[in-house]
This record gives structure tokens, sequence and C-alpha cells, in this order.
């Protein structure tokens, strides 16, 4: 998986992508080379092998995958079309708000699109660059079977993802009770005072306790 973007999010992106679709090599890229050596820090110990390079085009070449959260608040275009190869999904995160986008509207109308809830993709997402009617899924039409997600391996998906309160308050209230059931974890703050508030796995690192047995991250720079 290609990781564009090495901010506050990116450490949970790769390791919820590990965990659930078993990746094992991460290709990464930051304008802002502090906030690389900062995930690569964080990672040491998951099992990923981490390849750090020096543009979003040489990052994205060869993923199956690629994540981006940045987080410009501008009418960005961190994908182009010539980045895109057949079969490649595209978990499009940074793209957030209003005028704030990560891909070229080409990129967009060559993908099967899938988004929370569409009236706010609409606004705040990347298709905010498209017309109102260009065609979308909402996520829970392929949960409940009555629309199917991927048809072809060769198929260019995006997930154009802008955070919708229910999916976080529902995700919330199952992690709680788990935690409750089972009697595991400790109470944060919800809002913690952070000495560099892009490093929340830096927060959790301090108080939780790892496996280090685990094989050490394999950090490559690639030229």
């Amino acid at each position: 998986m290609a990781l564009i973007g090495n901010g506050a999010q990116s450490e949970f992106q790769a390791i919820a992508f590990q965990t659930l679709l078993g990746i094992t090599t991460l290709r990464v890229f930051d304008i802002d080379s502090k906030a690389t050596v900062k995930l690569v820090a964080n990672l040491q110990g998951s099992g990923l092998r981490v390849q750090v390079f020096h543009s979003t085009a040489d990052a994205v070449q060869g993923a199956d995958i690629v994540t981006t959260v940045t987080a410009d608040k501008q009418l960005a275009t961190i994908i182009t079309p010539d980045m895109v190869a057949a079969g490649t999904h595209f978990n499009a995160v940074g793209g957030d708000c209003p005028g704030k986008t990560e891909l070229d509207p080409a990129v967009l109308k060559a993908a099967e699109v899938f988004v929370e809830y569409a009236p706010q993709t609409r606004i705040e997402g990347d298709i905010q660059r498209l017309s109102p009617d260009f065609g979308v899924t909402e996520l829970w039409e392929v949960l409940t079977g009555m629309t199917p997600g991927r048809t072809r391996a060769e198929q260019i998906t995006v997930f154009d993802s802008v955070g919708f309160a229910l999916e976080d308050f529902s995700a919330l209230r199952f992690m709680h009770a788990a935690a409750t059931e089972l009697e595991l974890g400790e109470r944060l703050a919800l809002i913690p005072e952070l000495n560099d508030p892009k490093d929340l796995m830096g927060l959790l690192r301090q108080h939780a306790t790892h496996d280090m047995t685990r094989p050490a991250l394999d950090l490559r720079l690639v030229a």
C-alpha cells in the first residue's frame, strides 16, 4: 500500500489495512520529511516493511492500494491520471471539507466511487468537483448486498471518505462495550494534550504495552 501523507492518521490507516487485509509493504511519502520520520518510528515492531520515497508518483507506482491522507485545505490534486493503474483501489481520506480535495476529477470519472453518505460527500469529499448527478454507491448498499463492491480484478475503485458522525459514534460505542466486557484498556482524554498534535500514535505507545518480539520494521529509503 502507498501512504501519501504521514501525519496524525497515517499509522492508524497502515495498521488497519495490515490487520484487515494483510498488507506487508508500505510505500510512504510526505512533503514534510519530519512527518515521515515520525511515522517510521511509530511503526517500529509492527511487522510492516516500510519504503520511503521522494515523490507521490514514485510511492504510488506498483501499489495495489493507495491511501491519501494529506492536510492542505485547498483544491489540491495529489493523484493524477498518469498514476492510476488497472486494479488500483484509492482510499481517499484527506478531502474532508468544502474546498479540500486530493484526486484529479479524471481519476474519479474512471473509477467506481463509494461513499459513506452521498449528500455530505458531494459537499466535502473529492466528488465536490464533479456534477451533482455523478453516480456513487453508499457503503450500506454494499454491506447489505444491494449493490456489489469490486466486480473485476482490473476495476479502479475509490472510497471517497469524509467521515460520518453516526459511523464514528457506532464504532466508539462498540469499542467501549467490548473493552468493558473484556476488561481491557485504560481511560484516556478524548482531546489529550500533545507535544506534537500530529503524533497521536505516540500518545498510545506511551500507554499501551506492545509485543516487542515481533519482527523489527524493515525501513528502506528508495532513491
